[in-house]
């Protein structure tokens, strides 16, 4: 093209930031930034060095002129700006969760269909090295048939973090919301993009955090813990999203003549004893990833009856953008294969507003726990 591609990015935190770096990194040109809070959003783009900062997305919409907008805010704060970007024709990689609500994303999902513009759904740790690498050996048969597939999860986040987006449903808070996106991603680029039924349980272990001012970045709200938490002048907000779940899927794969069970476990406040990891059952074989988001060492189970560390092929490690994080790298490498596909460029399927949409709904169906079986009155 002759041209950039020009970005308007919203959301000052840590995202927003990712996202900037990964837009430029893939040639395109990012024209404004939007955030709440003038002075925050003012300090961001001197930082960045980014023209154009407000505190008004529609005036920077009609301002800016992009061709993309890229959402880094929270999920409860998605669903009217990017309802007005496609309005104005703009192509949108949105952050997970894609909003608040299922009815909001499919309804989005919708509008920009009839748009015709291009989506990004950023549920993107599908793009981890390592998980790259299982999609790769499982096409290639190596475990023989998929089976059965196990996510487990124990983040230990403090619980005293101060009150925010992460406590609340309509804020696109829960841990659905922020974690059960990412490695519903991540299993379904490996087995298959088909979901065909979905079980599950929430639990709110919280209850309350404290209430503190001057916390504008996801990343730094550690810092900003009480020190004194009995202290009888702190607030409390209350929390009305999960902390823990457990999901059971069944997904279709063309790689298997059967559904493949799924098991979700995640404690958001749980310690961990042994790591986090993903494991991909088969019928001649199995592949463990090291990591919530398989970002460790991938081992092969296989005829020799013993777990094997397998090194990462070339092609693989030449594919991941060489950018410090894990998080960042698979923003980096999702932004690359948008922006391909808006000029033209043919690649590879990646994740939309169809699967947004749809993970939205699923969330939905999950947080009703209503797959119980009353069983108290059995002989």
């Amino acid at each position: 093209m002759s041209q950039k591609l020009k970005v308007l990015v919203a959301g000052t935190g840590f995202a927003g930031e990712g996202h900037v770096d990964a837009f430029r990194a893939a040639g395109a040109e990012v024209v404004g930034i939007v955030g709440r809070t003038k002075s925050v959003v003012d300090e961001v783009a001197g930082k960045l060095a980014i023209g154009y900062a407000g505190t008004d997305w529609s005036e920077a919409l009609t301002t800016c002129q992009p061709d993309i907008v890229s959402i880094a805010t929270p999920g409860g704060a998605h669903y009217e700006p990017i309802k007005q970007a496609i309005a104005c024709g703009c192509h949108v990689f949105c952050d997970k969760p894609m909003t608040h609500s299922g009815e909001t994303a499919v309804d989005l999902c919708d509008l920009a269909q009839r748009k015709g513009v291009k989506t990004a759904y950023a549920a993107s740790f599908r793009y981890a090295p390592s998980v790259l690498h299982a999609k790769q050996l499982v096409a290639a048969g190596a475990i023989g048939e998929p089976l059965e597939v196990e996510c487990i999860s124990h983040f230990n986040l403090e619980r005293d973090i101060p009150f925010g987006w992460s406590h609340r449903a309509e804020s696109g808070g829960g841990r659905l919301n922020n974690n059960f996106t990412h490695s519903l991603s991540i299993v379904t680029s490996v087995v298959g993009e088909k979901i065909l039924s979905v079980s599950g349980e929430v639990r709110d272990d919280l209850g309350k955090a404290p209430i503190v001012e001057g916390v504008h970045n996801f990343m730094t709200r550690r810092n900003f813990i009480p020190k004194d938490l009995s202290d009888p002048s702190l607030k409390w907000g209350e929390s009305n999203v999960e902390w823990s779940y457990t999901v059971l899927a069944q997904l279709e794969s063309e790689h298997a003549a059967r559904p493949v069970s799924v098991l979700f476990k995640h404690g958001g406040l749980n310690p961990r004893f042994n790591e986090d990891h993903i494991v991909f059952y088969g019928s001649r074989g199995a592949i463990y990833i090291k990591g919530h988001y398989g970002s460790g060492q991938l081992y092969v189970w296989g005829q020799d009856k013993a777990w094997n560390a397998v090194s990462l092929p070339q092609e693989i490690v030449d594919a991941v953008p060489d950018v410090a994080g894990e998080t960042e790298q698979c923003w980096h490498y999702l932004v690359q294969e948008f922006v391909k596909d808006i000029n033209g460029e043919t690649v590879p399927p990646y994740p939309t507003f169809k699967e947004g949409s749809q993970y939205q709904q699923l969330i939905d169906i999950i947080r009703k726990n209503g797959s119980w079986t009353d069983v108290s009155d059995l002989a």
